[in-house]
């Protein structure tokens, strides 16, 4: 299959929503997608980290990366999430081929920590299970190395390196390899959790793409961001950084899983029905959401929305 090619935008990540008895509430998913597209991202990565990948059941992840596809209607990639344990992560990357994906994020393997050689085995295992290109999440437990890129850029559809540790020294070198090997085509991606505040120094070292939960939430927001980015509109982007991006990164880091509640929160308070979080995630307090509320106002107000 071809490489997926992005438009010039933010990354989406949806939410998976939630009906009051806790299951997948498609039809709000794919109106929360088909919303959010007309918005101009440069692509949706359905069933993700923001999408509570860690909390759906293989055929619930299956049923959202159709339903995303079918939302998206061609206008732009969709990217599928898969990983945690090998047999998971094959059943999912096998449905979302069947669902018309037109690639896959691996997300690392579950609980354990392989060496080196077992996180290559393990993103090749994935390779042979479908016949889509495939997105390699550098975090947690599939951490890469210089060794496993290098043998991984062999494989023609390994298409891209998202880096969710935050070593850029590292993830230069992740660049400088594929510069090397012949891969000018490989896609990077700042995954880290806001990426925004980061994003300036990963655009240094050639990796113009990132992850952006917030278009999710308030693509106004963050399209004003990277546009600003785009730009080199300091100004801009101080203040969003300053008044918006900061408090909301303060506020997430009060309670693990934040990085996904106060998303579904934002929208929430935006009226948009897209439940809670699943366990082990919570919702904030009240006293929590007066406060992303206000930091919502702010960033609002900076981009005049």
């Amino acid at each position: 299959m071809p490489e997926p090619t992005f438009a010039e935008g933010v990354l989406f990540f949806p939410v998976t929503a939630f009906d009051d008895d806790g299951g997948v509430d498609l039809d709000a998913t794919g109106r929360h997608v088909d919303e959010r597209v007309a918005a101009g991202p440069g692509g949706v990565f359905a069933a993700c980290g923001t999408g509570e990948f860690h909390a759906l059941s293989v055929s619930e992840h299956a049923a959202v990366v159709s339903v995303t596809v079918d939302a998206v209607a061609g206008r732009v990639p969709v990217i599928a999430g898969a990983g945690g344990p090998l047999g998971h992560a094959l059943d999912c990357v096998r449905a979302a081929q069947e669902a018309g994906a037109d690639g896959v994020l691996l997300l690392p393997p579950y609980l354990v920590e392989g060496p080196p050689d077992g996180v290559v085995a393990y993103a090749e295992a994935v390779l042979a299970a479908s016949e889509l290109p495939v997105i390699l999440y550098h975090r947690g437990a599939g951490r890469l190395t210089p060794g496993g890129v290098a043998r991984l850029l062999r494989h023609p559809r390994v298409v891209g390196i998202k880096d969710g540790v935050g070593d850029i020294a590292l993830a230069q070198q992740f660049v400088r390899l594929a510069d090397e090997a012949g891969r000018g085509d490989l896609l990077f991606f700042n995954g880290l959790l806001t990426a925004e505040l980061s994003q300036a120094a990963y655009r240094a070292i050639g990796v113009p793409l990132y992850s952006s939960a917030v278009f999710a939430m308030e693509p106004r927001i963050a399209s004003a961001f990277w546009t600003a980015l785009r730009d080199d509109d300091l100004g801009l982007q101080h203040r969003l950084l300053d008044a918006f991006y900061r408090p909301l990164v303060a506020l997430r880091d009060e309670t693990p899983g934040f990085a996904v509640s106060l998303i579904k929160a934002g929208l929430r308070l935006d009226g948009v029905p897209v439940g809670s979080v699943r366990a082990p995630l919570v919702d904030p307090s009240s006293a929590q959401l007066d406060r992303l509320a206000a930091i919502l106002d702010e960033g609002r107000r900076i981009v005049g929305a």
